[in-house]
């Protein structure tokens, strides 16, 4: 039997490696496998004249227990940024009876948590990508602990607000998917620890909390940047290495470096670079209207604490309970539109792979996809009915809460229990769809698009915050978010925008790269 010779990969002509932005690299790539190279036919040749193409190395060699143990100290790190932001809510009216400030002034500690936690991801995940995560994991964690520390004092209002910028600075850097779990279960746990012992034990507890993550984290979590660890392969040293490392035998996988490893040079650019992304039409559209539906969310469980206060007499243990459905709301939204988006985006390609004559068993490349597969379409289809619900959730809101004729009635809590629910999932759906979305227009920028999403939704929260309480003040409660409904239907537009014009401002960006990529080759970069 003859059999038709595939070229081995240093034959491969060398401009398949760049990245395709049309079908040209999956023909180009088609005809290698199919034992043709583009414009050259190959003869027939003998089973022994065959190339073997070698197998690619593993991407991790972790055996099955230190998978799930680095995903699991990875997932309890995770829950503090979730945590520390909503297990104080409940506790804001003893806060401002204890340090006789008003519930106002309170709610700036909000603010500055927001502030911090924007800006925080910029310099952590830079740093992350550069000199390792097992590092700042540890860096952050310290500056965590020193915040509780400092929090569990809190002689005044003004250690009070310094020390939760810094406690937001600590736990940036700690997010996860299970993020949610713990926004669900923080307020909980802050409603039955400030009702029986005030709110400084709060922050005793995620001292004792974090300290024994940290502790977790200093003996088992390996460093897993693959500049520095590779597949895990390479030999860890210093701060990179795990204490439980150095008292055991080195797995047989575990081998020394062909050159010794050398901390990158750290520099402004790496903070500057997400920042760049702003310049971008379509990533900005999509930050704009995802920051201000993330500030309505904000704005609706930072006043949660004084309007139910207010509206049903609540102490601090069934304030964290009333929590609950904003917490459950975010792990089904985010849940139910994960899925939602994944068949969206199976559809999508299979209709894309139908119209071009492609193999049904050919999978798009999600870190290069091509410039003419419509991506905007794929993720947006499902805003068309998540946006209204959240408009109209947000709009009957604040009347729910407006009228004690309504609110004194036993069981009327059930209502704006379930708007919020609702406020919550539809919001959360949102914020899955705008991060897919940017880190879908930012192939390879994982760490910058994260950093800018958190930065602008951070900063127009903060913003949102600090202007709730004196809008019930002015407007009432309906009134208030009554116009939030309208700021959203204001924004919306942006969404039918980014549908019609975000794949040629994608298009015409890649065609940037591209030629700048070129050019750099050609001058020998």
């Amino acid at each position: 039997m003859l059999f038709t010779s595939r070229p081995s990969w240093a034959d491969i002509p060398r401009r398949i490696s760049r990245r395709f932005t049309t079908l040209e690299g999956f023909r180009e790539i088609s005809g290698l496998w199919d034992g043709t190279t583009p414009n050259e036919n190959t003869d027939d040749v003998g089973m022994d004249n065959r190339v073997s193409i070698p197998l690619e190395p593993p991407y991790h060699v972790f055996s099955y227990k230190e998978k799930w143990l680095v995903v699991a100290i990875i997932g309890v790190a995770g829950l503090f940024s979730g945590l520390s932001s909503n297990i104080y809510f409940p506790a804001l009216d003893t806060v401002a009876r204890d340090l006789n400030v008003s519930l106002n002034s309170v709610s700036l500690t909000i603010t500055s948590y927001l502030i911090i936690q924007g800006v925080s991801p910029l310099f952590w995940g830079s740093l992350s990508d550069t000199i390792g995560r097992r590092q700042i994991y540890i860096y952050s964690f310290l500056v965590y602990i020193i915040a509780n520390i400092g929090l569990s004092f809190s002689p005044n209002f003004i250690v009070l607000l310094i020390f939760r910028g810094v406690q937001a600075a600590g736990s940036a850097s700690t997010v996860s998917i299970v993020r949610n779990f713990s926004i669900a279960i923080g307020p909980v746990l802050g409603g039955l620890i400030s009702n029986f012992l005030g709110f400084r034990p709060i922050f005793i507890f995620l001292l004792a909390l974090s300290t024994l993550t940290l502790i977790m984290i200093i003996i088992f979590l390996p460093e897993t940047l693959r500049t520095i660890a590779g597949n895990g392969t390479f030999r860890l040293t210093g701060i990179h290495e795990p204490l439980i490392r150095r008292f055991r035998k080195a797995p047989p996988y575990v081998v020394d470096r062909e050159q010794p490893y050398t901390s990158p040079q750290i520099t402004a650019r790496i903070f500057v670079e997400p920042l760049l992304l702003l310049k971008e039409k379509d990533i900005l559209l999509s930050l704009i209207f995802g920051g201000t539906v993330y500030a309505i969310w904000s704005m609706v469980t930072s006043s949660t604490t004084g309007l139910f206060k207010e509206s049903f007499r609540l102490n601090e243990v069934f304030l964290g309970l009333a929590f609950i459905p904003n917490g459950l709301g975010t792990i089904v939204g985010s849940t139910i539109i994960g899925n939602l988006m994944n068949r969206s985006y199976i559809e999508a390609e299979k209709a894309y792979k139908q119209r071009n004559s492609l193999p049904s068993t050919y999978t798009l490349p999600k870190k290069s996809l091509p410039a003419d597969f419509q991506i905007e379409h794929a993720r947006l289809k499902h805003m068309k009915w998540i946006v209204p619900l959240f408009i109209l959730s947000t709009a009957l809101y604040g009347f729910s809460l407006a009228f004690p004729a309504f609110t004194s009635r036993l069981g009327w809590i059930a209502i704006p229990l379930l708007l919020q629910f609702l406020i919550a999932a539809t919001s959360n759906a949102v914020f899955a769809i705008n991060q897919t979305m940017v880190s879908d227009l930012c192939p390879g920028k994982g760490a910058s698009s994260t950093a800018i999403n958190n930065l602008v939704r951070c900063s127009m929260g903060a913003v949102g915050v600090s202007l709730i309480e004196q809008m019930i003040i002015l407007m009432g409660s309906g009134g208030a978010f009554l116009g939030l409904a309208f700021i959203t239907m204001a924004v919306t537009p942006l969404v039918v925008v980014q549908w019609y014009w975000g794949g040629r401002w994608r298009m015409a960006r890649m065609e940037r790269i591209e030629r700048k990529n070129v050019a750099q080759k050609d001058i020998g970069f």
